[in-house]
């Protein structure tokens, strides 16, 4: 990053002609920023951003994403090129420490994370004091919260040996928290970690393995599934991650931050849009149904939006989806699931919207969840697990972030200011004059 007072942005008060030089900042690639930190001291105003759209609220090395051009990268590699080439636990790894690993270093990450994904024993009580039919993220969002009062020497955020045990014990037990949490809502027993399965592997064997009959995992699968944790991991200044950033920002422990990620995610409009695809299709219901929920999500008169289709930051294309659009039609034909109701509905849907010109001129093609939805249905998880599944994955992206943000030394505690349109100062009125 390169920010002098040689290059630089005017800020003019039209009401007094006072101006100010702010700093223009300019990152390895995407737009510049202008730095505003002297901006209430020189103007005595603040910027207004609802959403903070238009504000890049920390510096980052980790994620890239140009939504015009529907570019992802991490570190510099493009989200295309992991995914076809890599797998979950060396993209974890990249997003941990900037570099892809050699050979042994994969080799001993792999193997820090395997030996961190049981849990401690007492933990496994905390799920029966939650009724069976609570939703798995509110599960999650406790036990991981929890986990604090457990792992007592992985709390010191300035102790780099301690954030990094921290870290990997979020990434390993991410998996097992969530299966845990299926489990107990259909009365089953939990199913432990094994040592000798790989991530994605790991986590279908706790998801649906039982104990009185072996389980083999299908690696068709467990490859669908890396790459849905892949095409996961991270997502630049997200809600969620920011959430997380906001959090660490006072100094909370690493649990506490993870465990406010999760609720953020838990949100319908960030986490939960998969889950709104298989509603989506459950209320299509048959696919004769198809051409009139064509024709109300053209209707610019209608409130109905097909879900799955477009994106809120890619403008373009979601790069995502190219590639879950291939592990899609893989599962499906794996399983010969195709004739089931919704899965059919899916794939007309698809097969309508890539070949109409109103989508296309709208750039309103089938993004990442739409694909992801359909996976994760045909692979037998229920929809209530979509967002945890999400967590799984962001885990690793939102441990990175925290620990880059803890790291940096400009790093201050989140305050954003405000617009205030209440009461101006007014006097007290007693109980007794009030009309």
């Amino acid at each position: 990053m390169n920010a002098t007072n040689k290059t630089t942005v005017s800020i003019v008060d039209n009401s007094n002609g006072k101006k100010i030089d702010l700093p223009l900042m300019t990152g390895s690639v995407g737009p510049q920023v202008f730095d505003i930190r002297k901006l209430f001291t020189g103007t005595g105003m603040f910027t207004y951003d609802p959403g903070f759209t238009s504000t890049a609220s920390c510096e980052s090395k980790i994620t890239y994403i140009d939504g015009d051009e529907g570019v992802l990268m991490h570190r510099g590699y493009p989200i295309q090129q992991l995914a076809e080439h890599s797998d979950f636990m060396e993209v974890a790894y990249l997003l941990l420490n900037g570099e892809l690993p050699t050979a042994t270093q994969k080799q001993k990450f792999e193997h820090d994370i395997t030996y961190h994904t049981m849990l401690h024993e007492q933990i496994n009580r905390f799920y029966t004091g939650f009724r069976r039919d609570a939703h798995p993220m509110a599960v999650m969002c406790g036990v991981v919260g929890a986990l604090s009062a457990f792992y007592h020497d992985s709390l010191n955020i300035e102790n780099a040996k301690q954030r990094l045990v921290a870290s990997h014990r979020l990434i390993a037990k991410m998996p097992t928290i969530a299966a845990m949490a299926y489990k107990y809502s259909v009365g089953q027993p939990f199913m432990y970690p094994r040592n000798d399965l790989r991530y994605a592997e790991n986590f279908l064997h706790m998801m649906f393995a039982v104990p009185c009959e072996p389980y083999k995992v299908n690696p068709v699968l467990a490859r669908a599934l890396d790459k849905i944790f892949i095409l996961h991991a991270d997502h630049e200044q997200n809600a969620s991650t920011s959430t997380v950033r906001l959090a660490g920002s006072s100094g909370a422990n690493p649990f506490a931050c993870i465990a406010a990620g999760i609720a953020s995610l838990w949100g319908p409009a960030h986490g939960g849009a998969n889950e709104a695809v298989l509603r989506m299709l459950t209320e299509i219901a048959n696919k004769d149904r198809i051409p009139e929920f064509i024709k109300r999500a053209k209707d610019p008169n209608d409130t109905f939006r097909l879900m799955g289709f477009g994106h809120r930051v890619y403008k373009n294309y979601d790069p995502r989806a190219a590639v879950l659009r291939t592990s899609c039609h893989e599962v499906l034909n794996e399983l010969g699931v195709k004739d089931e109701p919704l899965l059919a509905i899916a794939m007309e849907l698809e097969r309508v919207a890539l070949n109409d010109d109103y989508f296309h001129s709208k750039k309103l093609f089938p993004n990442v969840d739409f694909y992801s939805g359909i996976i994760l249905k045909a692979m037998g998880f229920p929809v209530a697990m979509f967002t945890a599944l999400f967590a799984v994955a962001r885990t690793v992206g939102w441990v990175a972030q925290w620990n880059e943000m803890v790291e940096d030394p400009s790093q201050k505690i989140g305050r954003p200011r405000q617009l205030y349109t209440g009461h101006a100062k007014r006097p007290y009125v007693p109980l007794s004059d009030r009309g």
